[in-house]
């Protein structure tokens, strides 16, 4: 590679190191880092595809207004910046400062984040600047502020490594954090531990290795760690010196746990688990100092969350296992910047440098050190509420950055409403169609990943920088300049003269030193914090460029903190920590018989939020290409819906079309959808839509995990698929859903309608109009089967496949003759089979994306080669050799396969 840039991927919160350049032919390569101390050279397969995502197709390059027809036409700069600030300074001057809004996101920069606060907070004198990071971690944030009195992850990866028991509360890790749940794996083989604890109403891929799995009810988190309070204390493991030391509210807390959760037994019974697991759960945490609890979107993603995490920080703090090596809560970050984002105040309750924006002498810090005309003096609006204000006429203008609440928020249908009716919406992207951009008046053309400079802080507190290694496209420009530019229009300039992202670093670096020095100084305790950055408010640009990842605080010697409060020093103003009473509540929304089942949300192995990156990478594509339902077999037969049919999911918000699975891992009563689908890339397939737009009334995170829902038939005359090399009109047809392949596009197709005439109907559609065209055809009217094929020059261009059922031919042998510039003999003779000559050759579905190693193909080893362990097949065929994501189904091959033989 030349050119090679030490960069971090774009994707999670374990933040992993990457080397990214371009080739000799202009093609954009990556690989881990190994200096890295996150991820040691090891990637996921979304981190290992990156160069696939890079491509201009489909970027939105240059400024567009949407002018008085409706259309957006190309802008230049100036026009655009001009209708921006002229936009919000008019609203602001004609209804006030909370008349306007941000909503931003976990992928911008630290140094982005920073100047869109200070200009909202500071300059304009509001705090409606939220953010997506309030739907996945503000949760965490307020118990971790309840608890320390500070946004702060105690602990760090090293922990999940040197622990003897690894607890994993909501967290599919296998798939949504694999290169930490590697970490964890080669802990285990490397030394007999750490023991691993499952908590998750799924089995899951990170079920597969764990010691124990506890299946739990939804929403009875708060009931199990209680009870496990209440557990330590009778067996005597708490830590009376500690808590008498260094903590306060020992015993109110202990009061709630016992009164709701002292007999494990009704424990059990409450939670819907054996008593036996549950009891096996409380003596491993009992017996083993070094525990290592990690939760995430399963805990957060709650009306309860933010009791659900004290709750586990209670048993954390009452056994004093924290701040030291291998134990501790962790609370594992969904986006590359989260934290970044939380650092410099992107929330709609906090300031930047970690402080109270409810707090007069806070105010007074952040004002005077940025010399602004305001601070913000109330809380502004949380994501779910300031899109409801939106809707309401209260907010006329929002600005949107990195993300597409139109398909990631609750109850998505009326954001949307939200949008068409709101005066002025702004909206920052990289590429130009998204769901959400349907709406913007003015489009800002963005940098991208390889085209961003700046940091990003991961969820282990560690800063590491991203570094371009591509030029820009077309006119788009760093959301920090072009936050600044529309600044300088407004008359801020002196606030915003910024001329590279060292200048915003090392100010808001400088802001933690400040606010601690002010704080020292006039004795207030209170504004104290962890955060500390000064000694990198001295670096000039070439120290910035070189910057090293480094956890915070920073010591004035320039070296991270790997560990915080093991001293027993919290950042509340007594310096003590604080467990909190909590309290079981049952989700907001109850099961009825209208809508009798659960639903649940959440990632998928290869996908990312709503898909505008990893939809563009056939390797990413492969492992799972289309939106489904996952349920229990009885569910779904007293449904009426059968696998591998469409069913529409139906709540008292919306409503999606979905391919029925049965996984094998979810309870009866219980649904789970995946979040990533848009109407990019389906008919009708945005959960977001369905789910209920209920908050925590601490953190104001919405719950994603439990939404009433129904189950029904979605009636078809026809299922489907179609290949091409170039798009086709589906958004006629009654269900779609388009993937990307290898040099062909994948659509999956159903209709309430059959065609009179197949064969021209299907010429039609797939643009073969020439009569002459070298054009395969087979119907059999009574069974309903029709398949189509168009060849032009010996090379396969489209076709098509249609059934009464949705049993159809596998799609990866047709995929592969999209690879071939000619078509054999025995191959086109082949070819409307969709089956390889012979009936040998086709890989199956993907398993391992890394390596597009398919499940025939790996069943046929175990067979041929009686495998029985993963690092075999890894030998055999390389299948799970680098990110190891798909290490569980391997082992879940191997004893398929085997039970099968042996039968």
């Amino acid at each position: 590679m030349r050119g090679a840039a030490s960069t971090t991927c774009p994707y999670c919160g374990v933040g992993c190191g990457v080397l990214a350049g371009v080739d000799a032919e202009g093609i954009a390569r990556v690989k881990g880092d190994p200096a890295h101390a996150s991820n040691h050279g090891r990637l996921c397969v979304k981190g290992a595809a990156l160069g696939d995502t890079v491509g201009l197709e489909g970027r939105l390059l240059h400024p567009m207004l949407r002018g008085a027809d409706g259309a957006l036409q190309r802008a230049g700069w100036d026009e655009a910046i001009r209708r921006v600030a002229d936009g919000f300074a008019r609203i602001v001057a004609e209804h006030g400062p909370d008349a306007v809004a941000f909503y931003v996101s976990g992928q911008l920069l630290t140094e982005d984040y920073y100047v869109v606060n200070k200009l909202a907070k500071g300059y304009l004198g509001t705090a409606n600047i939220d953010t997506n990071s309030r739907l996945c971690m503000s949760s965490a944030v307020a118990g971790h502020k309840r608890a320390f009195g500070e946004d702060v992850v105690p602990g760090c990866y090293e922990d999940l490594e040197q622990a003897d028991v690894v607890v994993l509360v909501g967290s599919n890790t296998a798939w949504c954090h694999p290169v930490l749940f590697q970490r964890i794996a080669a802990a285990r083989e490397r030394r007999e531990g750490p023991r691993l604890v499952v908590i998750d109403p799924r089995f899951t891929a990170t079920c597969e290795p764990a010691d124990l799995h506890l299946p739990i009810r939804p929403g009875t988190d708060v009931r199990l760690f209680n009870g496990l309070l209440s557990f330590l204390f009778r067996h005597g493991v708490i830590d009376p010196a500690f808590i008498d030391a260094h903590t306060d509210g020992f015993n109110q807390a202990l009061a709630a746990a016992e009164a709701e959760a002292g007999d494990p037994a009704e424990v059990a019974r409450r939670c819907g688990l054996q008593e036996a697991d549950v009891l096996a759960f409380y003596r491993l945490f009992a017996r083993h100092e070094k525990v290592v609890t990690l939760f995430s979107q399963g805990v957060n993603q709650s009306t309860s969350g933010t009791d659900k995490v004290n709750a586990i920080i209670n048993c954390h703090l009452a056994t004093a296992r924290i701040g030291r090596s291998g134990m501790g809560p962790f609370s594992i970050t969904g986006q590359p910047n989260a934290m970044g984002g939380r650092e410099v105040g992107g929330l709609a309750n906090m300031l930047a440098a970690h402080l109270e924006l409810q707090d007069p002498v806070h105010r007074d810090i952040v004002q005077s050190y940025w010399q602004s005309p305001h601070v913000a003096d109330k809380p502004g609006l949380k994501a779910v509420e300031l899109f409801d204000a939106i809707g309401e006429g209260r907010v006329k203008a929002v600005w949107i950055m990195a993300t597409n609440p139109v398909v990631s928020l609750p109850d998505a249908d009326r954001v949307r409403a939200a949008l068409a009716r709101c005066e002025l919406v702004v909206a920052s992207d990289i590429v130009e169609r998204t769901d959400t951009n349907a709406f913007a008046h003015v489009l800002l053309p963005a940098l991208g990943w390889g085209e961003k400079n700046g940091t990003v802080t991961n969820s282990e507190r560690r800063i590491s920088r991203q570094r371009p290694f591509l030029s820009a496209p077309g006119e788009a420009r760093a959301d920090w300049r072009v936050v600044c530019d529309v600044a300088r229009q407004m008359g801020f300039g002196h606030g915003f003269a910024f001329e590279h992202p060292r200048d915003i670093f090392v100010e808001h670096a400088g802001l933690t030193a400040f606010r601690n020095h002010e704080a020292a100084t006039d004795g207030l305790p209170a504004a104290l914090r962890r955060l500390h950055l000064g000694a990198l408010a001295r670096l000039d640009r070439q120290a910035y460029d070189a910057l090293d990842p480094v956890q915070w605080p920073v010591t004035e010697a320039g070296s991270g903190t790997p560990r915080l409060f093991a001293d027993g020093a919290f950042s509340h103003a007594d310096g003590r920590a604080r467990f909190v009473a909590t309290v079981s509540r049952a989700p907001a929304h109850a099961v009825d018989r209208e809508y009798p089942l659960v639903l649940n949300t959440g990632r998928i192995r290869d996908q990312w939020h709503t898909m505008t990156r990893t939809a563009r990478s056939p390797r990413l594509t492969g492992h799972i290409g289309e939106p489904f339902v996952d349920m229990h077999p009885h569910d779904a037969l007293r449904s009426g819906v059968r696998d591998g049919e469409l069913a529409r999911v139906s709540s008292r918000w919306g409503a999606m079309v979905a391919r029925v699975r049965h996984g094998g891992g979810i309870l009866a009563g219980s649904v789970f959808a995946p979040i990533h689908w848009s109407d990019q890339f389906a008919s009708d397939a945005r959960v977001g839509g369905v789910v209920n737009p209920a908050v925590d009334p601490v953190s104001g995170e919405p719950e994603f995990k439990h939404t009433p829902v129904r189950i029904e038939p979605f009636p078809v005359r026809w299922y489907g698929f179609a290949l091409s090399r170039r798009p086709l009109p589906a958004s006629a047809l009654s269900y779609w859903t388009l993937i990307r392949g290898d040099r062909f596009l994948r659509y999956e197709l159903a209709n309430r309608e059959r065609p009179a005439d197949s064969e021209a109907w299907a010429r039609a559609w797939l643009g073969v109009d020439d009569a002459q065209a070298d054009w395969l055809a087979f119907e059999d009217r009574e069974t309903g089967v029709y398949r189509a094929a168009h060849v032009r020059d010996g090379r396969i261009e489209s076709c098509l496949f249609l059934a009464a059922q949705p049993h159809l031919p596998s799609r990866q042998w047709l995929s592969s003759l999209f690879g071939r510039e000619r078509l054999d003999e025995t191959d086109r003779m082949a070819l409307l089979s969709g089956e390889p000559p012979g009936g040998g050759g086709d890989p199956g579905p993907v398993v391992c994306s890394c390596f597009g190693v398919g499940r025939n193909t790996i069943c046929d080893a175990i067979r041929a080669n009686d495998l029985d362990l993963p690092a075999q097949i890894t030998a055999e065929l390389r299948a799970g050799g680098n990110c190891g994501s798909c290490i569980p189904e391997l082992r879940r091959l191997i004893a398929e396969t085997r039970a099968t033989t042996e039968a």
